[in-house]
């Protein structure tokens, strides 16, 4: 059983292998994941916290709240004011507006 585990460890380091060593070639690029660590963080405490969701709708619905609250933080906007907009944007059938930058 572990020449599998190996096998599986060498195919996986085969395959990314480009991507593995990114922050050498590419300026600004961060060696380690510690920011997305830290936003995935709060989910987690959530989680744990709340015994998380029961039904699959709950924990769709959790985790696009906590997508969209880690980047209204990101990008210093009010998440209040973007929700609010959100849901005027949703009954009027309108597109809610944009995150990305």
């Amino acid at each position: 059983m572990r020449w599998r585990a190996r096998l599986s460890w060498r195919s996986a380091l085969f395959t990314h292998f480009e991507r593995l060593f990114t922050f050498l070639e590419h300026e600004g690029v961060e060696p380690t994941n510690n920011v997305g660590e830290r936003i995935l963080r709060t989910a987690v405490q959530w989680r744990k916290i709340s015994f998380g969701n029961r039904r699959r709708d709950g924990e769709t619905a959790t985790a696009r709240l906590l997508t969209v609250t880690q980047t209204c933080k990101r990008q210093q906007r009010h998440v209040l004011g973007y929700l609010t907009e959100a849901v005027r944007c949703h009954r009027r059938r309108t597109a809610a507006p944009t995150l990305l930058m």
